[in-house]
């Protein structure tokens, strides 16, 4: 009875930590930033956003030839400055780039939460809108990940000219769950994320890209969120790991993607 009541014990502790630490489990933000566009010889103008409840944003718009912008939302972890392969080949693909930290990440100021990524990325669509100009047409939603879930929140508030989900997951509860299958992940999840139920209400056109070989996010959790979306959505799948470079996931990747933005042009 006794070893019963340690493991017990123990376990209930576990919980506890895992609820109370959740953003630390879900959020690894970065304040250093390693570089900027220059390092790959693009021109950029940093930019700064004021959100709604008092926070700044600061971010980078790398302009492009074409009459579109893209609204990129990185992943859960580093900042900005750490994708700056894949600014460059949105560059190459004709587009503008609005690149932002989210709070708490980079030089953004305070702490990163779910209904804080969400403000973030209001500010940041109303910048494009009101600030530079741009019609909601001609702007199209990018997320990675983390940003996927980001992308699809927004989307279901604003009507951009297209939305391009990578790597997206169903929740953040179906994620952990996977990951961690001796804890009542979906009892203690404070965060949510929850692309599966949001998904349908986007109407725009949509490309999800997703790689059989993820390791962070399973394959079929990309297939699903595609499955709930309304038409049109197209998808596309990809090679590599969770946090493959555009030359890692495949020659079709960079294709796939100047298809799609044809495609709604």
């Amino acid at each position: 009875m006794t070893l019963l009541a340690i493991v017990a014990g123990a376990y209930i502790l576990i919980c506890a930590v895992a609820y109370v630490l959740q953003p630390q489990m879900v959020f690894f933000p970065d304040r250093t930033l390693v570089a900027t566009p220059a390092a790959i010889g693009l021109a950029f103008e940093a930019v700064e956003i004021d959100t709604e409840d008092g926070e700044r944003l600061h971010g980078w718009f790398v302009p492009g030839e074409g009459g579109r912008v893209l609204l990129f939302f990185h992943g859960n972890a580093g900042n900005i400055s750490h994708r700056l392969d894949s600014i460059r080949d949105f560059h190459e693909l004709g587009l503008s780039v609005l690149i932002l930290d989210y709070r708490g990440y980079g030089r953004s100021t305070g702490r990163m939460s779910e209904e804080g990524s969400y403000v973030d990325a209001r500010a940041a669509f109303r910048h494009l809108r009101d600030v530079m100009g741009y019609e909601a047409r001609q702007i199209v939603l990018f997320g990675r990940s983390l940003g996927s879930a980001v992308a699809i929140e927004l989307a279901t508030h604003v009507q951009p000219g297209a939305l391009i989900a990578e790597s997206c997951f169903t929740s953040i509860p179906d994620v952990g769950a996977r990951h961690y299958r001796l804890l009542p992940v979906r009892m203690l999840a404070r965060i949510q994320y929850d692309s599966l139920s949001r998904v349908p209400q986007i109407q725009c056109p949509k490309l999800f890209v997703h790689s059989r070989r993820d390791e962070t996010i399973p394959f079929d959790m990309g297939r699903r969120v595609f499955e709930a979306a309304a038409d049109p959505k197209t998808f596309l799948e990809i090679d590599g790991g969770h946090n493959a470079g555009a030359r890692q996931k495949g020659a079709g990747y960079l294709d796939g993607l100047a298809e799609f933005l044809d495609s709604v042009d």
